[in-house]
């Protein structure tokens, strides 16, 4: 997250789904115009229509979110799955690559390779994008990035993108910020092969490059997006921190009811399948503000339903809040926030697996849903 001061077996996909009779596949399309490279990545592409210039009143598609989707059996999936072991692969990166994995260094290359290689390794065929930025100062110097997608077969008509920063600050490995997102979506991308899912509407992975300098990837993605691309976003769910050793569970505040800021229409219906998650599960929850802060502002900008999870950065925990989810009142959420000690002690596994729980919910929710 930038800082804005500067297993599951197929039986038990009958428990997920209540039925998949009416499920349809598809052929996945290609990468935004023009901003496909090769898997070794390659450099800046250039969109004739980008989302800037985009007109602001192209209709997005409104989905009906399946309801569906089993969300205590979800859960029970997610605890026998293993998002820890992709925590303790980014910390190698990280060891083996001076601390960290920020776009542009040998730490990101090879954070990248270890999610294509899982992607592969259950059926997808991950793509980079590539893009550049310049640092912060007069003499920052340019540096070359790159986003990780992968499609599911579905309806381009409706796509869902649902996403998570790669990238750490140099400070440190980034384990918690924002390895755990990383987890929570490849552990989504791999469940869905594995049990057997297909899709009605398009899920597209997306592994984000240069957040931690300006959200560089995201909105490089965004701006790729012909306004044609645009109107068939149906919803981008976004992970960003989902494993905050003093955390608490948050969920992005949709329609503005609680801190103003609201997002396009189809935000409320995003923030409510991620509650319904909670609440089914009889786990507390709470919201979060848009505060432009991560890697949803591209898509809400484009006026594309946004929503997503997060457990907390350097914001104490106050006494309500210790009380409802445990944890330490008065401490940060997460003390190691943009430091070198964001190592894999610095998570929490159980948060963790709710969390990416959740997005796994919320993408299956999206990824059958119906127009309407």
């Amino acid at each position: 997250m930038i800082t804005l001061r500067k297993h599951v077996l197929p039986s038990v996909l009958a428990l997920v789904l209540l039925s998949t009779s009416a499920c349809t596949s598809g052929v996945a399309a290609g990468i935004p115009s023009g901003g496909a490279t090769s898997k070794s990545g390659g450099g800046t592409s250039q969109s004739a229509k980008a989302a800037k210039s985009a007109s602001p009143s192209v209709a997005v598609p409104q989905l009906t979110p399946a309801s569906s989707v089993d969300a205590r059996a979800v859960l029970a999936a997610f605890k026998s799955r293993d998002m820890v072991g992709h925590l303790q692969a980014l910390q190698r990166v990280a060891d083996a690559n001076g601390g960290n994995r920020a776009s542009g260094t040998s730490g990101y290359e090879e954070s990248a390779r270890y999610v294509e290689e899982q992607l592969r390794a259950a059926g997808y065929a991950p793509v980079r994008q590539g893009f550049t930025f310049k640092e912060d100062g007069r003499r920052g110097k340019t540096v070359e990035s790159f986003n990780i997608l992968a499609d599911t077969g579905g309806s381009a008509e409706h796509t869902v993108v649902v996403g998570a920063h790669l990238d750490s600050v140099q400070e440190g490995p980034g384990i918690d910020d924002n390895g755990s997102g990383v987890a929570a979506v490849l552990e989504t991308a791999r469940w869905m092969k594995e049990a057997g899912i297909t899709p009605a509407n398009r899920v597209r992975f997306a592994f984000w490059g240069g957040e931690e300098d300006g959200l560089y990837g995201s909105q490089h993605y965004v701006d790729e997006l012909s306004a044609a691309e645009i109107g068939q976003t149906a919803a981008n769910l976004n992970v960003d921190m989902v494993a905050s050793p003093n955390g608490v569970r948050s969920v992005h505040d949709g329609d503005g009811t609680d801190f103003g800021h609201a997002g396009p229409a189809g935000s409320k219906a995003i923030e409510d399948i991620f509650f319904r998650y909670f609440q089914e599960n009889a786990l507390p929850a709470e919201t979060t503000p848009f505060d432009g802060g991560s890697d949803y502002d591209a898509f809400l900008s484009a006026g594309i339903p946004g929503g997503g999870l997060f457990t907390g950065d350097e914001k104490r925990k106050t006494q309500a809040q210790a009380q409802t989810y445990g944890g330490e009142a008065g401490k940060d959420l997460d003390p190691c926030y943009h430091e070198a000690c964001d190592t894999i002690a610095n998570t929490n596994p159980e948060l963790l697996t709710e969390m990416s729980g959740a997005l796994a919910y919320g993408t299956m929710a999206y990824a059958m849903a119906k127009t309407g």
